[in-house]
Formats: structure tokens, sequence, C-alpha cells
């Protein structure tokens, strides 16, 4: 049965939790709320070419998720490619493999509560760089369709972008304590962002430029990006700036 009053405050406490524990049972108890058999979420994250992140919660039977990183489906994962191109749910009946991995995919996804699904993406302002996807299943052909869909579908979209947030809100938090970003870090990248070089930066700070690019390098190492125009994309792909 689809609880729409239920999933709609379960809403407004996502944003509010303070813990992922806490994220996570709001999570399944939506899922349930939603008349879905079993769910996830997934956050895909990429800093640069050759790093990629994925955050998940999963409310679902607990050997697809290992199944999921075992296998490393998310480089096949045609949900999550739709994601990355797509704003609007869809259901997975709907979408095209483009792979035999990604056929394959779909009948591991089928054995563990996904034989049906609702694709709801949560686009950011970063694009393709951290995408985020939320997947419902079902084992019943009729779940996601009939007059409720349209509830769902919304409801999904919500959630979905709920979900994002508060997985981008934590990655932040986690960066900022691990690589100690200070203020004076963050007004360098800036400006940076807006475009000064260092003789520029310099003069506005009383310094020299050898002194900016000295900073700079610090702030990159903090980044553990190669130069600083990476480091300004890592930190806006983060929400610091």
């Amino acid at each position: 049965m689809v609880d729409n009053a239920r999933v709609l405050q379960i809403l407004s406490l996502i944003t509010d939790a303070r813990s992922s524990g806490e994220v996570l049972s709001l999570f399944r108890e939506a899922v349930a709320g939603l008349g879905a058999d079993a769910g996830f979420f997934l956050s895909c994250l990429r800093d640069h070419a050759t790093r990629t992140s994925v955050r998940s919660l999963w409310a679902c039977d607990p050997a697809w998720p290992a199944e999921y990183a075992a296998q490393r489906w998310f480089e096949h994962d045609p949900w999550l490619r739709y994601a990355s191109s797509n704003a609007e749910p869809a259901r997975s009946s709907n979408l095209v493999c483009s792979s035999q991995k990604e056929v394959a995919f779909i009948r591991a996804a089928a054995e563990h509560g996904f034989a049906f699904a609702l694709i709801a993406p949560s686009p950011s302002s970063v694009g393709l760089s951290r995408v985020g996807v939320l997947c419902l299943g079902s084992t019943d052909l009729e779940r996601f369709a009939g007059e409720k869909y349209p509830q769902v579908r919304v409801l999904a979209r919500a959630l979905s972008m709920e979900l994002h947030h508060s997985i981008a809100k934590s990655m932040r938090e986690e960066l900022l304590q691990g690589v100690r970003l200070t203020e004076a870090d963050l007004q360098l990248l800036r400006c940076e962002a807006a475009g000064h070089s260092s003789k520029v930066i310099g003069a506005a700070m009383k310094l020299e430029a050898k002194t900016i690019d000295s900073r700079f390098q610090r702030v990159n190492a903090k980044l553990g990006a190669p130069d600083r125009r990476t480091a300004v994309r890592i930190a806006r792909l983060y929400g610091l700036l």
C-alpha cells in the first residue's frame, strides 16, 4: 500500500537527519511507503578522470549490494546510465540495454527483487560529475502502473533529490574535516574560480605571486589535485564554492 502522507513526512525528516544511520532507516521506510518491495539509491561522484566514488543506500535482499559491489555493476548499470543523461523518472521496462553486460545486470537485479523497477534520477548542478539515482523494485508487473503511478512517480523523484542532497552534504562535511581546508584556502580557490592570476591575487593580498603559487600547491596537495584548476573543480563538486 502506498502511504503518501508518511512519505511526505519522511522527505522533510531526511533533510534534518543527523546521521547516515538515520537516513538509511528513513529511506527503508520510504521504500515501503511507496509500495515497493525493494529499493536502492546510488550517488556516483567523479572528482577527476580516473577516480569515481559511489555512495549507496539499500532496502533490499542483503545479497544484492554485496553482489553489486563484487561485480562492479555500477560500471554496467543501465539505470545509472539513464540517470546520467535524463531527469525524468522512468520504468525500467522502457529502457534499452546497450550491452550484454547491461543485460546481465538486469537479470541479476531481477533475482533480488527488481524484476520491475521505477528509476528516478537526481541531477545536480555539476552535471555528469555527480549523478544520483533511486531504483524502486518489485516482482509485480502492475506495481508501478495504474492510477497511483503518477503520485508514486512524483514522490520517488522528490525522495531521490532529498537523498542526493543528504549524501552530498555528508561528503562535503567529510572532505572539510578530512583535508582541513581553511577559510584562506577556500578564498584562494574562489579567486582561481573567478579567473584571477597569482599576480592579481597577490596584489590584492599584498603578497608576491610566488607566495600565492606556494599556497596553491598546498591546497592542491590537500585535495589530491594535480593543478589549481582541478582543485577548483573538486571544490565545486563537493559544494565548497
